[in-house]
């Protein structure tokens, strides 16, 4: 299936999550000079016009990203995010939503390389498009689980994983353990970020289960819940499975997630956690 399209959910509560972790990641490795990889499994069209048709359908980024950018109390924390956005939307108008390929982009240095990958036929035309003049990146229309094998480990032997299916299908919550899993045994010093969903909080408990079981350690998990969980239609939050996090990555969230969850959540319903699922 290839139904998902994100301009739908572009600038969400999850794509704000998402953002403000791989952004975190991302400072966290230009610390060290050496360079590193940035490869994104499911990259998406990279660029979302947020007066589209699709977006104004759904309006999900007026209770996500447009709630908090511009904000005079913001964290200092969320300035390489918001640098971001503002890069696309110099006059200060939010006009458009940066991926998380675009994201990257901004904060990658010269030395730094982009692997991307995109399958949807609407989607990858649009992804090669911003990156025709960028030298450090590769993009392919290709099977993104496959990526992790084929792609690592980086000659650098640095890098960030983002992987951001669309769980179209329920496979997929198997399918990102598997893939995972083999790209970990290629290169078990990389960092792995997982995006997931929470529809079905029982999908989600089989997923981390099956994480554990792979024997992997250092996984943490952070999450943004906007209402309670639910077993009706929709989201009720998102999170990320972070393996081998930078080592404040824990502690930033725990500062972030009370102010995104106050500004994003005005009710105060949900929920925000950060978990050391397994230890070193």
């Amino acid at each position: 299936m290839l139904s998902y399209r994100h301009s739908f959910h572009a600038g969400n509560h999850a794509d704000v999550l998402k953002h403000t972790v791989q952004s975190l990641i991302i400072s966290a490795l230009k610390e060290k000079e050496k360079p590193f990889l940035y490869l994104d499994s499911h990259a998406g069209a990279g660029r979302y016009l947020l007066s589209g048709e699709h977006a104004e359908r759904t309006g999900e980024y007026l209770e996500g990203i447009a709630r908090i950018w511009q904000q005079p109390d913001a964290p200092e924390l969320l300035k390489p995010y918001f640098n971001a956005i503002r890069d696309l939307n110099p006059n200060g108008t939010l006009r458009y939503y940066p991926g998380s390929p675009l994201i990257a982009r901004h904060l990658l240095r010269e030395e730094d390389k982009l692997q991307l990958t995109e399958l949807h036929p609407s989607d990858f035309p649009l992804l090669r498009g911003e990156f025709l003049k960028d030298s450090r990146a590769r993009v392919e229309r290709a099977d993104g689980y496959q990526q992790l094998k084929a792609k690592l480990p980086p000659p650098t032997r640095r890098g960030l994983i983002l992987i951001d299916p669309p769980y179209e299908l329920k496979s997929d919550y198997q399918a990102v353990v598997k893939a995972i899993h083999e790209g970990h045994k290629r290169f078990a010093t990389g960092i792995f970020a997982l995006w997931y969903p929470v529809v079905l909080r029982q999908q989600i408990k089989h997923m981390l289960r099956d994480l554990e079981a792979t024997g992997i350690r250092n996984i943490l998990q952070i999450e943004l819940a906007v209402r309670p969980d639910s077993d009706q239609r929709g989201m009720t939050a998102s999170g990320m499975i972070v393996i081998n996090p930078p080592w404040k990555l824990a502690q930033q969230m725990n500062d972030l997630l009370p102010w995104l969850h106050q500004k994003l959540v005005p009710a105060g319903t949900g929920h925000t956690s950060v978990t050391q699922l397994v230890p070193e």
